[in-house]
């Protein structure tokens, strides 16, 4: 009796296990160090946009804020966390045993009026717990594999916010020059009417206010679509699209406080590395098992009741019990080819893993280089560049008062400073984002620093001096 109540527990052994995700999304809060995911857990797929996002608009964005939202409303990183829900599902499945077989045959040829049969394939009891063990290393993978997802989007996120902010500045300065050209046309002009300049000041003038006119043109252009690679990111469509940015740059700090030790910290806080040490060791379990199955025969166990006729009397019925052993021998079928596909598996997954590792050491190491060049260019630009710029244009224009220089060198002047402040802004939009890439690395993501051109303010440098 003890036997069978044994039996049905172990045949009812996945019925324990939840289907619930729950579990893997905590998991992957506390791998990538984030407070509040989507909480999709329980929730039906919904087009509609995640309510704590939308009330997380109603101010002004900076880039805290806006990766919150992105973490809650983002659909890719919504498809990547329900997928964890597959994970699950292959480790529920994995750690069930085989149904029981059960045959009734009425009027059999032998001399019985009812035969019936349970068959049992014994084996599966013990491949079961090593199946599950290896969709359970796949599990975790994936739970790792989300959470690198999680850093990752968080970094694209504060990248591209740096670059809608630098280029909302980039639109100010440009209204700026805009404004100055306009100035030196209409001086141009006038001087050309009396007489006073050539006609080639003027047009050189003209020329340079309508090229730059054209060049706002393409800036707004480029933010607008900056713009909407946020709202893909972000998630955002309708009335929720009408947010707001904080206007300007954090001041770029002091002192650059740098760790020794970078590449050892990417490398044990690395959730890339830990998807391919649990990858291995998924493999690593099922070349084991294909190894047990090659040699282990496959054993099934069967217990039989016959219900028999008596030879003396038609209505005498005889109640027998019977059991059976059946082995399959692993004569010609070893899985030999299973086993070389979790070989080779393993040793691919080898080779990636070391080469994950080079390329996260150098990716440290050329973030950090970037991190430590823009810092030095951006001070320089804060704490000398601009104010010396600044002292230049106010220099120039008491000398314009003082009648010692012509108008179009005071606007030449001004052109300058808004060039250098251009130059300003890009410099701070790529010192933040290296620091968000290193922050990533350090975080457990491998990404890849977000290279974008010296975006200039094209006809800022105006047009060519005229006295």
């Amino acid at each position: 009796m003890a036997s069978e109540r044994w039996l049905v527990a172990v045949l009812l052994l996945g019925a324990c296990a939840s289907p619930s995700i729950r579990s893997d999304l905590r998991s992957v809060r506390e791998l990538s160090h984030t407070a509040r995911l989507a909480p999709v857990a329980g929730d039906e797929v919904d087009a509609e946009s995640n309510d704590d996002a939308e009330a997380l608009l109603a101010q002004p964005l900076d880039a805290d804020r806006a990766v919150r939202i992105a973490l809650l409303n983002n659909r890719e990183l919504r498809a990547r966390l329900r997928e964890l829900g597959i994970s699950r599902g292959r480790l529920i499945q994995a750690g069930l045993v085989a149904n029981p077989t059960l045959e009734a045959e009425l009027a059999p040829e032998r001399d019985s009026h009812l035969e019936l049969r349970v068959e049992y394939d014994v084996t599966s009891l013990l491949y079961a717990p090593l199946a599950k063990r290896a969709a359970a290393a796949d599990l975790q993978a994936e739970r790792f594999q989300v959470a690198s997802a999680v850093v990752t989007l968080g970094y694209h996120v504060r990248s591209e916010f740096y670059a809608l902010q630098a280029g909302q500045q980039r639109m100010l300065a440009a209204l700026r020059t805009l404004d100055a050209l306009v100035a030196g046309r209409d001086a141009a002009v006038a001087l050309a009417e009396a007489g006073n300049t050539p006609q080639l000041a003027a047009s050189t003038q003209i020329a340079a206010y309508e090229r730059a006119r054209i060049s706002v043109a393409q800036l707004e252009l480029s933010l607008a679509s900056q713009r909407e690679r946020m709202q893909r990111l972000l998630g955002l469509h309708g009335e929720a699209t009408r947010w707001q940015v904080a206007d300007g740059f954090a001041a770029i700090p002091e002192q650059l406080a740098l760790d020794e030790d970078l590449e050892r910290r990417a490398l044990e806080a690395s959730l890339d590395l830990n998807v391919l040490r649990n990858r291995l060791d998924a493999s690593a379990r099922r070349t084991g098992m294909a190894r047990m199955a090659g040699w282990l025969p496959e054993v099934a166990v069967d217990v039989h009741a016959l219900y028999l006729r008596s030879q003396d009397s038609a209505d005498d019925r005889t109640l027998r019990w019977g059991g059976g052993l059946s082995v399959g021998v692993p004569l010609f079928d070893r899985q030999q080819g299973t086993r070389r596909v979790h070989e080779a598996e393993f040793d691919a997954t080898m080779e990636r893993y070391h080469g994950l590792a080079v390329d996260l050491r150098s990716a440290v190491r050329d973030a950090r280089n970037h991190v430590v060049s823009s810092h030095a260019r951006a001070r320089a630009y804060q704490t000398v560049i601009v104010p010396a710029q600044k002292v230049v244009t106010e220099q120039t224009l008491l000398q314009y008062n003082a009648m010692q220089i012509g108008v179009f060198q005071l606007l030449d002047a001004r052109r300058q400073q808004l060039e250098v402040e251009l130059d300003f802004v890009e410099t701070q939009r790529e010192y933040f984002s290296a620091r968000a890439g290193l922050e990533a690395l350090l975080a457990g993501a491998l990404v890849t620093q977000d290279e974008r051109p010296s975006l200039r303010t094209p006809g800022a440098a105006g047009a060519p001096d005229s006295h």
